[in-house]
């Protein structure tokens, strides 16, 4: 198994229990299509994580589902701002302390309001990034939910083809 990530720590720290799945990483694919193809969930199952800024609450951080988009306005109606977008790609690290395709709402650098859409309390469990490529967690949305002290809303939408 991969060494203990900043997130795994900060579940076992909660005794909150969950399961790692590893999987070869495709530097050319870093999407979560791929992530669930090669861990065997359905993609529904399979949560991103999105780093974004609002024009009065900053940094959050949104789960979605990972054949989803995130609905901006929705994200930003919910968490109270007028405005909100996903932080340039270059931001993403200095801000979370995760390198792009390993961002996970769980053990960020700083603690950020976090938003996971509500699809996730449909499922008997759901995973996230560990917080590197190529591994993710598999736990309880309930658990998650705990774990990072979410609000869960209607945040994403149908991806546009």
């Amino acid at each position: 198994m991969a060494q203990k990530t900043n997130a795994m720590r900060l579940l076992d720290q909660r005794k909150i229990p969950y399961e790692v799945k590893e999987y070869e990483v495709d530097e050319s694919d870093l999407s979560a299509g791929n992530a669930a193809r090669k861990i065997g969930l359905p993609l529904d199952n399979v949560y991103k994580t999105l780093v974004a800024r609002g024009d009065k609450s900053g940094i959050l951080l949104a789960c979605i589902p990972g054949g989803r988009e995130l609905h901006l306005k929705a994200l930003a109606g919910m968490s109270g701002n007028k405005k909100v977008e996903v932080v340039p790609l270059k931001e993403v690290q200095p801000l979370t302390g995760y390198i792009r395709g390993g961002v996970s709402p769980v053990g960020t650098k700083k603690k950020y309001p976090i938003y996971i859409d509500e699809a996730v309390q449909q499922l008997d469990k759901v995973s996230i990034s560990a917080g590197v490529r190529g591994c993710q967690m598999i736990l309880k949305p309930d658990d998650l939910l705990k774990a990072v002290d979410a609000r869960c809303g209607a945040i994403s939408k149908e991806a546009d083809l």
